[in-house]
């Protein structure tokens, strides 16, 4: 029965989606009612995210619904860029139709039940009709095992703009406020996983490329206690990344981190493409 479940909650059966101005074809299952996936299309509001059956019916909707922004408290806003915090037992009708939206795009289970464990970031650019949903993550109120991210996910129309890696560094500057490291929960998707590689190692990059030379021209000196400290990401997952880009040598009893020319120009290349960043003095937060 188990592997029959996993089968079904593996096959799409939304066929549309319309939120906001765009029409997105969902990848995933997600556990939409019976009577809305039955129709060609279910039709989303971009606020406070509750489903309809037509147009009409959503129409009819805004002109009742006074949401313009996600529910919850705006943390974080620069320039058309906004964080908005949710807790997930307060904003439960929220918090669950997010899930729901999201487990269109997510391969693994999202918890939709039960969102009261949960706080959620979500993500929003600005105009004049109001905060337009770009992505989001969600986090355990407690964890155990320092994870700072359940669930993250930007939208397809919003994606390979930059907004993964903004979602991302966002998580970690929340940490960074908590006074701890943090790590995703694992096992991540495909696509979280190589946009959390990508975020690593140019964040560590940039640490090791500006650390100061030691007195008498002596090389650089910086522990990797010292660069989780400054970046808030987990031990493992630092090692693993000086691994992966091959900086990591083990000589006379202790590990040295080497970079060489290429590696710098690589690096230098993909920082000049990130347009958008997060600026920590525009979160206004207590953990």
């Amino acid at each position: 029965v188990m592997q029959h479940d996993d089968v079904v909650t593996r096959m799409k059966n939304v066929e549309m989606i319309e939120l906001g101005l765009n029409r997105i074809s969902p990848w995933y299952f997600s556990p939409y009612p019976q009577e809305m996936v039955n129709l060609g299309c279910i039709f989303i509001c971009e606020f406070c995210l509750k489903f309809k059956k037509s147009r009409t019916s959503l129409y009819r909707h805004s002109v009742k619904c006074n949401l313009r922004h996600p529910p919850g408290t705006e943390i974080y806003r620069k320039e058309s860029i906004s964080f908005f915090e949710i807790d997930g037992r307060k904003n439960k009708s929220y918090s669950q139709n997010l899930c729901l939206l999201a487990k269109l795009f997510l391969d693994h289970k999202t918890s939709y039940y039960d969102t009261d464990p949960f706080l959620f970031y979500v993500m929003t650019e600005y105009d004049l009709k109001g905060f337009h949903i770009v992505g989001y993550f969600s986090k355990e109120k407690e964890s155990t095992e320092d994870y700072n991210v359940a669930c993250i996910l930007t939208l397809p129309p919003y994606q390979r703009r930059g907004y993964g890696k903004l979602l991302i560094e966002f998580s970690y500057e929340l940490s960074k406020f908590e006074g701890k490291t943090g790590t995703p929960e694992k096992p991540l998707s495909d696509l979280g996983l190589l946009s959390y590689r990508s975020y690593w190692s140019q964040t560590i990059l940039d640490i090791l490329l500006t650390v100061k030379p030691m007195p008498d021209n002596e090389k650089p000196q910086i522990t990797i206690n010292e660069i989780c400290e400054m970046t808030s990401i987990k031990k493992e997952d630092v090692v693993s990344t000086l691994q992966i880009l091959n900086l990591i040598n083990y000589y006379k009893g202790q590990y040295i981190i080497s970079i060489n020319k290429d590696i710098i120009t690589t690096h230098i290349e993909s920082f000049q493409k990130r347009k958008i960043r997060i600026d920590s003095k525009c979160l206004h937060w207590n953990p």
